[in-house]
């Protein structure tokens, strides 16, 4: 099994990688809106994105050599997203967006509570699916499991999704 951290064929020079900038200006909002939808709170996941997003700087001569640098991003945002639930207030996935939060990039409310409802890896390789337009070689390097993987827990998620949301209509 590959992860994130899998490098193409012979080592690369730093010089091969792309510019981190390039990186975060064709990266950085996308994740955010991923990780919004997986975590539910705009705040938090811009919090996390930009945590996650320095320490890919503080790294880029690795990283940037990754055959997915924003798998990795997008992994260790949703780690520490992880860590601040654990040690803090803040809302977990699957339960409804606080109001008092900034939501406005979530989808209706009725999409919202049926991705929020599903376990969460099926939730996280929904919204890579769905939200960024990952592949499924993709979500199962950003989440470190087989491709195979990534495309059984989006397979059982839509029959449950679906369910849930003609269930609302």
């Amino acid at each position: 099994m590959t992860t994130s951290t899998r490098r193409t064929g012979a080592p690369a020079h730093v010089a091969d990688a792309p510019s981190f900038e390039s990186f975060y200006r064709g990266e950085r909002d996308g994740l955010h809106r991923a990780l919004t939808f997986a975590v539910g709170d705009h705040r938090l996941a811009g919090e996390v994105v930009d945590e996650a997003m320095v320490r890919a700087y503080e790294r880029w001569s690795r990283i940037g050599r990754y055959d997915d640098p924003a798998g990795w991003v997008y992994r260790v945002a949703m780690n520490r997203a992880r860590s601040l639930w654990r040690r803090s207030r803040w809302v977990r996935p699957g339960d409804p967006p606080d109001r008092e939060r900034p939501v406005a990039e979530l989808p209706d409310p009725e999409l919202w509570a049926a991705v929020a409802a599903l376990p969460r890896g099926q939730r996280d390789a929904v919204v890579l699916r769905f939200v960024l337009d990952w592949s499924y070689d993709r979500i199962g390097e950003a989440l470190g499991v087989a491709t195979s993987t990534a495309r059984s827990r989006v397979a059982r998620a839509l029959p449950m999704l679906r369910e849930d949301l003609e269930a609302t209509s």
